[in-house]
């Protein structure tokens, strides 16, 4: 196995790149505030489609995954179906919506459809869901780094995440989205030679050719796609599929993160391009994940070698135990990092965008002080990176599940009010009391866990991530009732 030094060294050399990548993109006026939240509204559509891949997969994807599997077997490409047709809405349904009113943040939608406070509940339920999401991620990330670098090294953990967060920081404070669109494309380039290398690595420590990878993955047990023979199970078809859907209209489409990058493309047309690329190859991508995780667990089986009792142990135990040797320890070490960043990273600038134009109205307040802005704004980035590291290490001592699993249940709860406000404000024409949008925003979720705690009792049937729609539908519901109250106050 390779020693923690050359390991740090590669992570250091990575860096340097990203550094190097982050400073000749930032030269001169490509330092402010347009380029921090916009990229100048010039990022060619491929780089940005391609670059999403590595955003959207994360550090999660690389280690929850192949894990993951072994729980639910290879059904979570039921959803990711249900993904393809969800970019395929956020493309022809939203992108005009956003590109018609030239956002800097969608959530300016919200307040021109039904007023300031759905404005700032919309972008205060991004805030609490990207930093959830985003906190999971970098959280599964740092800990593989930590027990495979830091730990060795004698560097404590909460060291560790400091470190690695100032870096992201260092390379995203110039230049912020401008930088991330060409960053992004560099380490989903990383991620997924990485990937690529670990199936091949992996398949010829089992004496397995290419096409022996694939008769090995089809006739295991863990290899079941779809299940239409239990309605009430968590991985029912149509549960998965319709989940995916929506989660990718939440979690790209009213995402300001995500959307933040389709909305630098020069047109519209490119934007809609950008994202349907994307969106196809999400599922060929999850597929090799999926893949690398049916031979692990065949590996294990063949090996006779203990399963950990969590599955996102999985890849890392066996990594660190050296079964497959040291190249294939350098390809995880990379790959994790560049799964992890591309989305954290991204994060972080998404989050101190919206703050800065959702919560302080900077733009709104100086606009024609932009180095005033400039400083708010960079302000604002060194915080936001501090309240990460400090929800990192929250959901380190709390999390008990799959990381992948628990990002999605988060999802059910923390965008579900975005789903309703968007969805109400698209579909109906009423304009509901603005001043109660908040109190329902935070009364559906609220709901929503009573129900999932109740109803398996009374009934038998278990709410799985379709939670997501019944979230966004009684946030409908609140929204219709106060159109009511104001007819009635009216009368």
């Amino acid at each position: 196995m390779l020693s923690p030094t050359v390991l740090l060294s590669a992570l250091v050399g990575y860096f340097a790149l990203l550094l190097l990548v982050s400073r000749l993109v930032g030269r001169g006026s490509q330092q402010g505030n347009g380029a921090f939240f916009r990229a100048n509204g010039r990022s060619p559509w491929p780089l940005v489609a391609f670059g999403m891949i590595g955003a959207s997969i994360s550090g999660v994807s690389f280690i929850s995954v192949p894990g993951y599997v072994g729980l639910t077997q290879m059904t979570y490409l039921q959803m990711c179906m249900g993904f393809f047709l969800g970019y395929l809405l956020v493309a022809f349904v939203l992108l005009p919506v956003f590109y018609s009113r030239r956002l800097t943040s969608i959530y300016g939608y919200l307040e021109e459809r039904f007023g300031p406070s759905a404005h700032r509940t919309g972008a205060s339920f991004f805030l609490l869901s990207k930093l959830a999401r985003a906190c999971a991620s970098f959280y599964l990330a740092s800990a593989v780094l930590q027990q495979f670098i830091f730990a060795p090294l004698g560097i404590p953990y909460a060291i560790g995440m400091l470190l690695l967060l100032l870096l992201v920081w260092l390379y995203t404070q110039r230049s912020g989205l401008l930088a991330l669109v060409y960053t992004d494309t560099l380490q989903t380039l990383c991620m997924l030679g990485a990937l690529v290398g670990l199936l091949w690595m992996i398949g010829s420590s089992m004496h397995l050719s290419l096409s022996g990878m694939v008769h090995t993955i089809a006739q295991s047990d863990l290899s079941r796609v779809f299940v239409f023979d239990d309605w009430s199970c968590r991985q029912s078809f149509w549960k998965q599929f319709l989940s995916g859907i929506f989660i990718v209209i939440v979690m790209t489409g009213l995402d300001q993160d995500m959307m933040q990058k389709n909305l630098t493309c020069r047109t519209l047309r490119h934007a809609q391009k950008d994202m349907c690329s994307y969106g196809f190859c999400f599922i060929p991508v999850n597929l090799l994940f999926l893949s690398l995780g049916v031979l692990l667990y065949q590996f294990c089986h063949f090996q006779d070698l203990p399963i950990p009792a969590q599955s996102d142990e999985l890849l890392p135990t066996l990594v660190q135990a050296n079964y497959f040797g040291p190249v294939v320890t350098l390809l995880f070490v990379l790959g994790v990092t560049a799964a992890a960043f591309s989305s954290v990273d991204s994060a972080l600038t998404a989050l101190t965008t919206s703050f800065c134009i959702d919560i302080l109205w900077l733009e709104r307040r100086f606009p024609q002080d932009d180095g005033h802005v400039r400083h708010i704004r960079r302000m604002v980035h060194f915080a936001v990176v501090m309240v990460f590291l400090l929800c990192t290490w929250l959901f380190r001592a709390f999390n008990s599940t799959s990381v992948i699993d628990a990002v999605y249940v988060m999802a059910s709860y923390t965008y579900g009010p975005l789903l309703g406000l968007f969805a109400y404000g698209l579909l109906c024409r009423k304009r509901p009391v603005d001043r109660l949008i908040p109190v329902i925003a935070l009364l559906a979720p609220v709901l929503c866990y009573v129900l999932s705690v109740c109803v398996p009792r009374w009934t038998g049937y278990h709410f799985g991530y379709e939670l997501l729609m019944l979230n966004g539908l009684l946030t409908c519901l609140g929204l219709h009732l106060t159109t009511l109250f104001r007819r009635r106050k009216a009368a």
